[in-house]
């Protein structure tokens, strides 16, 4: 029997990580593995399924049993015998809401038209969510060919080509190429999706701050709401009241125009900054370089004056140093002039002289008259020498020659 044409993905990429994982880690989906038969699976899905969103309502943070089945489903590989089954089924609209879910999901995106274009009037009433909104099968099926969201989950992309020639086909059967809004929000962040886990931690676990996990009035309290709730306020109040978006733009351009007059103050500040710190740079420089000339004028003022006083003392002591020696050379010749004139005994009047006289007389009547011989003597020694001078030793003399 014939299969579908897929789109050739793997099961596990089919949906998102997220929600994969808490479908395979989910007890309803072990607890599937003992319907073995396509026909179990729809007596399943027309006994348990009120609703076709991904996830549980209330504080249960777990996939839904309508996800469960189709991945279900998904794990069978059914046949093109068994989808239009699934699309025709008169007994449930979630059975045939979960055959289009699987084409959605499965489907090569260039056969979407060829499936769905058949049930694009269908007036069949349902309420996909868990809101109780009703809806006709048609505007649930063109939901799911224009939105790129489903209840906050992410579905297989179509190609740009492909969704050109759906929303011509559209046209020309003269119906909607616009998302409806059945299936949720056409981008993430709605009100009813906000309390879907927005991770597998927040999916698996139950909030902190709730006394009891099952008690309706402890889901406000969620901080998964806490967090998601406010940005969709903000959303949906610049969606409804136009004249505050541009109030809002307009205040953003005011912070735009302060902020860069901030910066430009800023800059101008900095400037000033730069160029007082150049100032004091300078002014130390100069400081410094007077402080120095002036220490080198003191040392060299120093260096003179020690200089000047060196010199002056040198002088002094050389003028103190030959009046001194004058002095003692003065004194030393006084002296020896003393010393000659006590020596000679022949210098003191005429009483040495007649005493020496009379001894000179005695001296000759003793040895005889010995002048004529030194004289003689002497004319021998003088005729010897070539330039002699006559060396006479004068008895009683005072100085020798």
């Amino acid at each position: 029997m014939a299969e579908i044409k897929s789109s050739g993905r793997p099961i596990d990429q089919l949906f998102e990580k997220v929600l994969c994982m808490n479908i395979l880690s989910s007890d309803y989906f072990r607890d599937l593995l003992r319907l073995k038969t396509y026909h179990e699976v729809i007596d399943e899905i027309y006994v348990t399924v009120t609703h076709v969103e991904p996830w549980m309502t209330g504080n249960c943070r777990g996939p839904s049993t309508a996800y469960c089945l189709l991945y279900k489903f998904f794990t069978m590989k059914l046949t093109v015998k068994q989808m239009h089954g699934l699309l025709k089924h008169p007994d449930s609209p979630y059975i045939r809401a979960i055959g289009f879910l699987y084409l959605r999901y499965v489907a090569d995106p260039k056969t979407l038209w060829s499936w769905y274009e058949p049930y694009l009037r269908d007036d069949e009433e349902f309420s996909p969510g868990s809101n109780g909104r009703m809806t006709t099968m048609g505007v649930y099926v063109r939901d799911l060919l224009l939105g790129q969201y489903y209840f906050d989950t992410l579905f297989p992309r179509i190609p740009v080509p492909v969704m050109r020639t759906v929303v011509a086909n559209l046209e020309n059967m003269k119906l909607p190429t616009k998302h409806c809004g059945v299936t949720g929000e056409s981008t993430r962040g709605s009100e009813e999706t906000a309390r879907r886990p927005p991770s597998v931690k927040a999916s698996l676990s139950v909030s902190f701050g709730q006394r009891a996990p099952h008690r309706a009035s402890t889901r406000d309290s969620s901080p998964v709401r806490r967090t998601i709730t406010p940005s969709y306020d903000r959303e949906n109040d610049s969606k409804r009241s136009p004249s505050r978006h541009r109030s809002q733009s307009r205040d953003l351009s005011d912070r735009d125009r302060d902020r860069d007059r901030g910066r430009d103050r800023d800059r101008d500040r900095e400037r000033d900054r730069d160029r007082e710190r150049d100032r004091d740079r300078r002014y130390d420089y100069d400081n410094d370089r007077r402080s120095k000339d002036r220490y080198r004028r003191d040392y060299d003022r120093r260096d003179r004056e020690e200089h000047y006083r060196r010199e002056g003392g040198s002088r002094r002591s050389r003028s103190r140093s030959r009046s001194r020696s004058r002095s003692r050379s003065q004194s030393i010749h006084e002296q020896s002039g003393h010393k000659q004139n006590r020596s000679s005994p022949f210098g003191h009047g005429s009483k040495d002289k007649t005493s020496a006289s009379s001894n000179l007389a005695k001296l000759k009547d003793l040895y005889g008259d010995l002048s004529s011989q030194k004289e003689d003597v002497g004319m021998d020694r003088g005729s010897n020498r070539p330039g002699g001078t006559e060396e006479v030793i004068k008895l009683g003399g005072s100085t020798w020659r």
